[in-house]
């Protein structure tokens, strides 16, 4: 191991990762300590929305900054009202809407699985669906809807009363009844390998839900905030949720996250129930507004649009892929062999970063701010990792 890897063994918590030593960015590159430099096609796992050091994130971090940092809850904030209103907006929530700001993901999540159990509790109900596959968060509640062994199993007993469905109609015809709170739904299921879900399933889940008088809880927090082309996939199905919760993209690298709710659903928290010391803090609302207003002032959903149809029709023709799933600038792209990992590695080597959520799939999910250079230097180095990892056929051996 080199030094650096020392330190982290020595100081960090044993939890993976660490392949890298980065210290700074710039727009769709990052370098490490040692100067070598790195298209990041991650973006910090969707969270990179303008790239890095984006000027207009680095004025409103200090901008804000210099004026008024962080207040406790027991006070409100021009920056955050602006935000919520904006995120209203943003949804089309209607007067009716209400946002709770978080830190993370998995916190906006937590906030969510109570909504649920509010809802339950006026119900009657008691019953939580996720979806196999899911990925919702690693605290205890959104571990809960997380229905992998290798998470769950060392935390047991989680959330009671909580089932996993497959994400087929079929599927949610025989789980939703009189006896089910809520079900979680992410658009497009990021971490199991940016796997769609049929055509029709979310607008068939919001019909079976409103015919139970059950929560439609979308979790946005990979794709929202613009990643898909839309400001929320949901958008994308022309449904209504009733809360919808946020992360990554919201503040372009800014530790922020929100849940959204609609309706009726706007009315089941009251004071008591839940609240976040550092969520909705000035300087972070301040900065998701900053990154909303450059979204929407260049225009990038649209260059989110066409640069993922672009990469897509780039890398659908390389050798060894066999297609391509997601939407917008979240995209899976499905090898023909299961060498997701050592096509990672390789990537790296050629100065790309990327990511394999499984075996044969790799994940990207680049700034929406990236143009022809950065998709010509993406496929570029792709076909080169590619190259590195394919098996020889029989007449290329010979040769």
């Amino acid at each position: 191991m080199t030094a650096w890897q020392d330190d982290a063994a020595r100081d960090l918590m044993s939890l993976g990762g660490r392949l890298a030593l980065l210290e700074r960015g710039n727009g769709s590159a990052v370098w490490d300590t040692d100067g070598n430099r790195y298209l990041d096609f991650l973006g910090g796992i969707a969270v990179n929305s303008l790239g890095h050091a984006h000027p207009a994130f680095v004025a409103a971090v200090s901008q804000q900054a210099a004026v008024l940092t962080h207040v406790s809850n027991y006070f409100a904030t021009p920056q955050q009202l602006t935000f919520a209103a904006t995120l209203k907006r943003l949804a089309g929530t209607g007067e009716s809407g209400r946002v709770f700001f978080a830190n993370s993901g998995t916190e906006a999540n937590e906030t969510a699985v109570k909504l649920a159990r509010l809802h339950g509790g006026k119900t009657g109900k008691r019953t939580i669906i996720s979806l196999n596959h899911a990925f919702h968060g690693r605290s205890v509640g959104a571990l809960s809807l997380t229905p992998k062994p290798i998470y769950q199993d060392p935390f047991r007993p989680l959330l009671p009363d909580v089932i996993h469905i497959d994400n087929t109609i079929e599927a949610l015809e025989a789980a939703i009844d009189d006896t089910v709170a809520a079900i979680f739904i992410e658009p497009i299921q990021g971490e199991a390998g940016v796997v769609e879900h049929p055509e029709g399933f979310l607008r068939r889940a919001r019909e079976l839900t409103t015919e139970h008088n059950a929560l439609l809880i979308v979790d946005e927090v990979q794709t929202g905030m613009g990643r898909t082309g839309e400001w929320f996939a949901f958008q994308h199905e022309g449904i209504v949720p009733d809360a919808v919760t946020l992360a990554k993209g919201i503040a372009a690298g800014f530790p922020l996250g929100a849940m959204i709710t609609f309706g009726a659903a706007s009315d089941l928290f009251y004071p008591g129930t839940h609240n976040s010391t550092f969520g909705g803090n000035p300087l972070g609302t301040a900065v998701g507004q900053a990154v909303v207003d450059t979204i929407e002032s260049d225009a990038l959903l649209a260059n989110v649009t066409a640069r993922g149809a672009q990469l897509r029709a780039a890398v659908e023709a390389l050798p060894g892929v066999t297609g391509t799933s997601g939407k917008g600038l979240l995209i899976g792209i499905h090898l023909a062999e299961p060498v997701a990992a050592q096509l990672r590695e390789a990537a790296q080597r050629h100065g790309l970063i990327i990511n394999a959520p499984t075996d044969d799939v790799i994940r990207i999910a680049p700034a929406y701010t990236i143009g022809d250079a950065e998709v010509e230097e993406f496929t570029r180095q792709f076909a080169a990792a590619l190259a590195d990892v394919s098996t020889p056929t029989a007449e290329e051996a010979r040769a």
